[in-house]
């Protein structure tokens, strides 16, 4: 009631201001500058002609006085109208000193940006550059452009943004200095997170688009020409060489380097495709950061990869980035499993299942495969490649890190349009952000910007993470991930995925991991919107890569046979 009671109370305030208090109308000041601008040589020393000055107002000004402080001494001022309420006044003269330099650029009025009608009205992609003359330079050449004045706008100019999106793509080419590339990367991430397209130029051999224009002023259209063409080319090349990580880009290789080399073959939340597991998670997969836990050779990438594949199949994306396993080795896996299920469709013989191994080489368990096994196979490739176009695997190459990870994830958003589930195997082997920091500071910086990722884009981001070695055969705990507090307060839901049993007394691991069928479960460790504590029951078929809640009648004619 405070808020709404104050908003009024703004409101009153405003209505019941007194006229002199509100924004200026500057239309007749501006038609006295314009009159005068023939006075001054300032817009042809700036390699601005006749027709860009008349066609954006310019005037002159040789007596501006600051409204903000009326008592200075009066300067000459180019004066380029921003709005009807806002300028900004040039300093003309060249000869200035340090602190009159300081003071050469002054705003009046309301803070705008120049031309903005250009992010509605543009046909062409528009340059965003930090000074009005920056962007006069290239529309003096053709192209079109926006300033944000200063780069202490940015925040203001992605606030516009977020209101109303361009039409038009747009171009980051702010000044080619220390602060002006800090700031373009920072208003890369803000349109990222805005979901508006955007590339970024850089101004070789000047630090800005004036400066270029003065130096060669045909070179400058021919760049400026240049990078709107190379920017439509770059962008079709560089989504092609991203869409070429779908798995489903790759399946024909894939085959062909089989030995056996068969012919012709193939938001709100998200879920998971474990009915158990959506149950206790609202629902499925909502925009958080997610984390799967587990020992070493339990099943966890598996068990990931099979919730990936099982959202793929609902039609939805998945970032898959494999720091550990090859993309081969992945889609193996994968078709291992299809070949389990397609064996299960025809006459439940397992024995005609292939492992990911036998997929690989195109034999069986004895060492051959007969046609009816083939078939198996051929059906499993063809189930595979009705998903797999919605599963794009990134190759870790030892140095992907959280940055990698944006970045990545903004180029699918941008080439797609769709937003991914992000799914990292494993967090320990990310890249470090810095050389000399311990491990604990290490998943300490990755469990924290995962979740930026997630909340940036509006995603699932899901995390495997191996557990201490110390808690082999223990029941899974938030202590099993080691010493990363900020993995256990930045995760929205933290699972473990545990032998049914660990942690029990007399429990062997060695034996109930021995089996064909292994029991195991999955413990809610954590669960920011649900209840925690929970565990699920799954059987596990290691050697076809498949996952199976308990009670779950999909596998049930299988159950008691002998692999």
């Amino acid at each position: 009631m405070m808020d709404r009671k104050k908003t009024h109370a703004d409101a009153a305030a405003r209505t019941s201001r007194p006229a002199e208090e509100k924004a200026p109308d500057y239309a007749a000041y501006f038609r006295e500058c314009q009159a005068r601008i023939s006075e001054t040589d300032y817009p042809q020393r700036r390699g601005l002609s006749a027709e860009v000055v008349k066609r954006f107002g310019l005037g002159y000004d040789p007596r501006w006085k600051n409204p903000k402080a009326p008592s200075a001494p009066t300067t000459p001022r180019l004066i380029i109208p921003t709005g009807e309420e806002s300028y900004t006044a040039r300093d003309t003269r060249d000869d200035l000193t340090e602190r009159q330099k300081e003071f050469s650029k002054m705003r009046a009025g309301k803070i705008r940006v120049f031309n903005v009608r250009a992010l509605k009205e543009a046909r062409k992609p528009v340059f965003v550059v930090e000074s009005e003359i920056d962007a006069l330079s290239i529309l003096e050449v053709g192209g079109e452009a926006v300033s944000l004045g200063s780069i202490e706008f940015v925040t203001r100019f992605l606030g516009l943004l977020e209101r109303e999106k361009p039409k038009q793509r747009l171009i980051i080419a702010l000044d080619n200095d220390p602060r002006g590339n800090e700031t373009a990367r920072d208003l890369a991430r803000g349109l990222a997170a805005l979901e508006i397209p955007f590339y970024r130029h850089v101004w070789e051999g000047y630090k800005d688009a004036n400066e270029a224009l003065l130096g060669d002023r045909d070179a400058f259209r021919e760049k400026i020409q240049a990078a709107e063409e190379a920017g439509r080319r770059d962008e079709e090349a560089e989504r092609e060489n991203y869409l070429q990580t779908s798995a489903a880009r790759h399946l024909q290789n894939f085959m062909s380097d089989a030995v056996d080399g068969l012919d012709a073959l193939f938001a709100s939340f998200i879920p998971t495709g474990f009915k158990k597991l959506d149950r206790i998670l609202d629902g499925g997969l909502f925009e958080g950061l997610y984390i799967l836990g587990a020992t070493g050779s339990n099943g966890k990438t598996s068990f990931a990869l099979q919730i990936a594949d099982q959202i793929a199949r609902a039609g939805n994306d998945v970032l898959f980035f494999s720091l550990e396993m090859s993309r081969f080795e992945l889609m193996a896996k994968s078709i291992s499993r299809e070949t389990f299920l397609a064996a299960l469709r025809t006459d439940g013989d397992m024995k005609k299942a292939r492992t990911a191994r036998g997929v690989t080489t195109g034999t069986g368990d004895g060492g051959s495969r007969g046609p009816e096994e083939k078939k198996i196979v051929e059906a499993a490739m063809k189930t595979y490649g009705e998903y797999a176009g919605h599963i794009y695997i990134s190759e870790g190459m030892g140095d992907t890190g959280t940055e990698q990870i944006r970045e990545e994830t903004e180029k699918h958003f941008s080439f797609t349009g769709n937003r991914p589930v992000v799914l990292i195997d494993c967090l320990q082997i990310l890249a470090p952000g810095d050389s000399g920091t311990t491990d604990k500071q290490n998943m300490d910086k990755a469990a924290i910007d995962l979740k930026r990722i997630s909340r940036d884009f509006r995603i699932p981001v899901l995390g495997i993470a191996s557990f201490n070695r110390v808690k082999y055969g223990e029941a899974a705990t938030m202590e099993a991930f080691g010493e990363s507090e900020a993995l256990e307060y930045s995760s929205d839901v933290v699972t473990g995925l545990q032998l049914r049993g660990a942690g029990e007394k007399n429990f062997d691991p060695d034996r109930a991991k021995d089996r064909d069928l292994r029991e195991m479960e999955l413990v809610i460790l954590k669960n920011r919107n649900g209840p925690a504590g929970k565990r699920i029951d799954f059987e596990y078929y290691p050697l076809f890569n498949y996952f199976r809640e308990t009670g779950d009648q999909t596998a049930a004619p299988l159950l008691d046979q002998k692999i």
